[in-house]
């Protein structure tokens, strides 16, 4: 069959649903002369009348039941067809890679992904740590400050981030709690593996080696022994703000903890092109653009 007979019978089918022209016209956006031309070419062709028109009214005829029976459940076959293919443009299947601290996968890319996946099942993302250099190409990676390269785009994430020193009660009920930097030198410091502490106030920037009998590779590891009373531990302060206000860590030196760079996203200015990308960026609350280096 022509293609325009496919118009021919969706015009009918409009009209015999409508039982009027003049809403069918509207409905298919067309003149009602037109609409009637088109039925009666339709008819013609068939040799069959498929329309009863009265002045009040239009009905099917016998042989225009038939036919609106047969075409009715095949249009909404296809309307369920188009509305599926808009689910797939809407829901992307694609593999998302991204590089990222564990304390920025932890804290700011799971609550989002929390929030995202769920409605987009056929959506992955991959995370691995900074030290995770599997030779996998990263779709975005995860620093503190923008660290831009050329067409890169460096977009602030979660929430400012600042540093704190705390300890058990236990640990300053045998040691007393420092009121400057310079005397964590003779403090039992729980460390990473960094020989010094960098601290700042009022613009004036101070830098203490610390050391101390337990060294761990984390936060979270670092979080536990100054739960533990094993030292004072200089983290995060998301990852203790619950025990501070629990009061099972103490936090002290709190006003030489001045905020630092903030998280940001840093990708290939075109990757924010990309539908699952995008998908991304809206779940970070990441604003179209960020900063973007030199082209």
């Amino acid at each position: 069959m022509a293609r325009e007979n496919f118009n021919e019978l969706l015009a009918f089918a409009t009209v015999a649903r409508e039982g009027s022209f003049t809403r069918a016209a509207a409905q298919l956006n067309v003149s009602q002369s037109a609409l009637s031309h088109t039925i009666r070419a339709l008819e013609s062709r068939l040799d069959l009348r498929l329309l009863t028109r009265t002045t009040r009214s239009v009905s099917p005829t016998e042989a225009g039941a038939r036919l609106l029976a047969t075409l009715a459940p095949r249009f909404q076959e296809i309307e369920a067809a188009l509305l599926a293919l808009t689910a797939l443009r809407d829901r992307p299947a694609a593999t998302l890679r991204i590089r990222a601290p564990s304390h920025a996968a932890e804290t700011i890319l799971l609550p989002a992904l929390a929030r995202l996946l769920p409605a987009y099942p056929d959506l992955k993302v991959a995370i691995s740590s900074d030290a995770d250099r599997d030779g996998a190409k990263a779709d975005a990676t995860v620093h503190l400050g923008e660290h831009l390269a050329r067409d890169m785009v460096a977009a602030p994430i979660g929430p400012a981030l600042r540093m704190a020193v705390v300890g058990s009660p236990a640990y300053f009920a045998r040691c007393p709690a420092p009121a400057q930097p310079q005397q964590l030198t003779g403090h039992n410091c729980i460390t990473n593996g960094g020989p010094a502490w960098d601290f700042a106030r009022d613009g004036d920037p101070v830098t203490v080696r610390v050391d101390g009998q337990a060294v761990f590779n984390s936060a979270a590891q670092e979080r536990m022994g100054a739960l533990a009373g094993l030292g004072l531990a200089y983290v995060l302060e998301d990852v203790v703000q619950a025990d501070i206000a629990a009061g099972t860590l103490v936090r002290v030196l709190e006003e030489w903890c001045q905020p630092l760079a903030r998280y940001h996203l840093v990708y290939p200015a075109r990757r924010a092109e990309a539908a699952a990308f995008a998908l991304l960026l809206g779940a970070l609350a990441v604003r179209s653009g960020g900063s973007a280096a030199p082209q």
